[in-house]
């Protein structure tokens, strides 16, 4: 019997932009929106019996969010977690600038909160679900500043640290197949970070720091079952065998991702023939609207019926004008 998965990243909760003060929560109404696609990942996976979801990093804007984000984002975790096993990735958002300074998902882990798993660092565990174990393995964004921290790499390029950085991602991706190999169970790489080969959408507006490329060949061992990444926004297949997929983020930061659909996936966890789904979410609409009333009598008339024409209700929208000069 498959085992049925929900992988959804890049949450981002606290991006404000375009948005207003909104109660009850005295919040951004964008704040708002976040926490609403987050209450459809929820709603989703408890109306399809889901045996583990798996959140592949960044949940909030900034590395040190506000309390009242803090909260809202573990309410929902903690009710995930009442019923179903939960495994959350450290992403770039996630990352203090200092070695010595917690996530901003640590507190689960200084907690303990039962069936709540934070890959803080790499590694890997045997998940027990209802259905059936996984073995579950990681990779959180890789971080340069914990390679300056060694004497070794002190005083060494930025390109230096850079090929560094990939010979160490590499040997660690060989190393988790390596233990990967020796379960019988099905398997899931989890991890964080840009993939050759991939498409960017505008998380390069938000991305905190000088970001890495990992090869896709360094993803495509066929001892996984499915590789759940984070980190880019637009949601993309890179292989079928086994399947490597950024399932995107939930909600649109910008009028970049006015055209992208949003959302997370759905797998059947199968040794060997895995099967997913992209499952949008009711994302808010981003709107542009182009006008050109240069042949216009009336400007003012104009540039309203073209706005009344269009159906914005509850979207965010723009409106560019093209005219003549005076």
């Amino acid at each position: 019997m498959p085992i049925k998965i929900l992988h959804f990243a890049d949450l981002h909760i606290g991006m404000e932009n375009y948005g207003r003060l909104a109660p009850p929560l005295g919040v951004s109404s964008r704040i708002r929106d976040f926490l609403d696609r987050l209450d459809e990942v929820v709603a989703y996976a408890f109306d399809h019996d889901a045996d583990l979801v798996i959140f592949a990093g960044d949940a909030f804007k900034t590395r040190d969010p506000d309390p009242t984000q803090q909260r809202e984002f573990a309410k929902r975790i903690k009710q995930l977690a009442d019923k179903i096993p939960v495994f959350m990735l450290v992403g770039n958002h996630d990352v203090p600038g200092m070695a010595q300074k917690a996530t901003s998902v640590d507190i689960f882990r200084a907690l303990d909160v039962p069936n709540v798993i934070i890959g803080h660092q790499d590694g890997s565990q045997v998940v027990h679900t209802k259905s059936g174990d996984v073995f579950l393995a990681w990779v959180p964004f890789p971080i340069r500043n914990r390679l300056l921290a060694q004497e070794d790499h002190r005083g060494a390029s930025i390109d230096q640290l850079d090929s560094k950085l990939q010979e160490i991602i590499t040997t660690i991706m060989r190393d988790l197949a390596t233990e990967a190999a020796d379960q019988k169970m099905p398997r899931v790489l989890v991890g964080h970070f840009s993939v050759g080969g991939a498409t960017f959408g505008s998380e390069r507006s938000v991305m905190l720091g000088r970001d890495l490329v990992v090869s896709k060949s360094a993803l495509t061992d066929s001892v996984w079952d499915y590789v759940a990444l984070g980190h880019i926004h637009k949601h993309q297949s890179l292989n079928d065998s086994p399947p490597v997929v950024y399932s995107g983020s939930l909600e649109r930061i910008d009028f970049g991702e006015e055209v992208e659909d949003k959302g997370f996936c759905w797998i059947e966890l199968d040794r060997g023939k895995t099967k997913w789904d992209f499952i949008k979410v009711k994302a808010r609409s981003f709107v542009t609207i182009k006008i050109d009333i240069r042949d216009s009598g009336d400007a003012v008339s104009a540039v309203q019926a073209k706005i009344k024409a269009r159906s914005l209700d509850g979207a965010i929208a723009r409106v560019t004008v093209k005219l003549h000069a005076q």
